[in-house]
């Protein structure tokens, strides 16, 4: 039994995971099929038991860099299809609108910065590089997995036995976080925002001392792109986000200097860091300690990230979140300031989630949020479990 399927929603969450996975099968195998053999060298890697595509599985970006894959600009319009019908299978379909959104704010960053970015390809900010890749053969092998990504998008998914076992780490990010439309404004992660903002203004004083984590609010997420999250880890800074350096000293000397000017405006030092590392237990206040209308409205936070998964996934997990005794681990954290347009940074962190969002970039309009499981992200646990069944057969 894992941490998200005891009663009583087991029977719910099992049916759920089992229903996403069908669906991921299909879409995975009519993707697959359509690819010729060129495209397939790219889509199609080994199953995760296999130790070298495991490597590679857990090797995961949200930086405008290859994710690794068939990237929608190398397919025809009817792979194309394909590829987002697979996207849709992993989400909700609010899910689907904010990361379909997010891939189309590429445009819109590609304008904001005068159409120069290059980041050593032919265009920087490009919504046809997202990258679609599949591990294993769906319906066929007991474990396989997919992931999907680009700029602003990690999803990453794990099939054990025709169940979905893992759809975390799950990362979206937009940038810009909020721009002008005729008569209103795009803001994809409005919901992920103003529903913490709203608990946060609730906080009296006393509580407000316990959820501060820093006055200021770091340059970004602390956990990364690591491919787990540990007791102690401190926020990488974007030579490790990127995994190396450029063989272009243009774009090895942009990266450091775009890392730069972000802690200069953090004013962050190492200690600074230490301060606001991610630790267990969690640091910030426990849901304990909320009445029972900041707790409903913790709730709400919460959904803004578990929404993310396919709807019948989704509900089981808020009927999960909604029992008392896993809502009291939940701690939730905050740093910089609560007002709207300021530099800000939040976490919710409980035994099987953390919650991270952060929007300091071009002065409070660059946002990046992430949903993870510490126990399991990826479904490593779940994987382990099953090469462990496996050796006793």
């Amino acid at each position: 039994m894992t941490s998200d399927d005891s009663p009583p929603a087991a029977g719910d969450m099992a049916r759920a995971r089992q229903k996403a996975a069908a669906a991921m099968t299909g879409a995975a195998t009519a993707w697959l099929s359509a690819l010729n053999h060129d495209q397939l060298a790219f889509a199609a890697y080994a199953s995760p038991l296999d130790p070298a595509a495991e490597s590679e599985r857990v090797r995961w970006f949200f930086t405008p860099t290859d994710h690794g894959g068939l990237a929608l600009r190398d397919q025809d319009a009817h792979q194309q299809s394909l590829t987002m019908q697979m996207v849709a299978t992993g989400l909700s379909t609010a899910g689907f609108s904010t990361v379909a959104t997010v891939m189309g704010l590429e445009n819109v960053l590609d304008q904001v910065e005068g159409w120069g970015s290059h980041w050593g390809r032919q265009r920087g900010r490009d919504p046809s590089l997202y990258w679609l890749r599949v591990f294993g053969r769906p319906g066929s092998d007991r474990v396989w997995a997919w992931r999907f990504g680009g700029h602003h998008i990690s999803l990453n998914y794990l099939v054990i036995d025709g169940r979905l076992v893992s759809a975390t780490p799950c990362f979206i990010g937009a940038d810009p976080a909020r721009t002008e439309l005729l008569g209103s404004s795009l803001r994809p992660l409005q919901g992920a925002e103003e529903a913490a903002r709203q608990l946060i203004r609730t906080f009296a004083a006393d509580q407000f001392r316990q959820v501060l984590l820093h006055p200021s609010a770091m340059s970004n997420i602390v956990s990364g792109n690591r491919p787990q999250v540990r007791h102690g880890d401190t926020m990488m800074h974007l030579r490790d986000l990127w995994r190396g350096r450029f063989s272009d000293p243009t774009l090895d000397k942009l990266v450091d200097d775009i890392d730069r000017q972000a802690e200069a405006s953090s004013g962050y030092t190492d200690a600074d860091h230490a301060r606001v590392a991610i630790t267990v237990p969690p640091e910030g206040i426990s849901a304990r300690d909320l009445d029972e209308d900041q707790r409903h409205l913790l709730k709400r936070l919460l959904t803004r990230y578990t929404g993310r998964a396919p709807q019948e996934l989704a509900a089981a997990y808020d009927a999960h979140h909604a029992r008392d005794s896993v809502l009291d681990e939940v701690h939730v954290g905050w740093a910089g300031s609560t007002d709207e347009g300021e530099p800000h940074y939040y976490r919710v962190q409980g035994p099987s989630i953390l919650i991270e969002y952060n929007n300091t970039q071009r002065n409070g309009n660059h946002a990046h949020s992430v949903w993870r499981d510490p126990r399991s992200d990826f479904g490593l646990t779940e994987l382990a479990a099953h090469r462990e069944r496996a050796l006793h057969r």
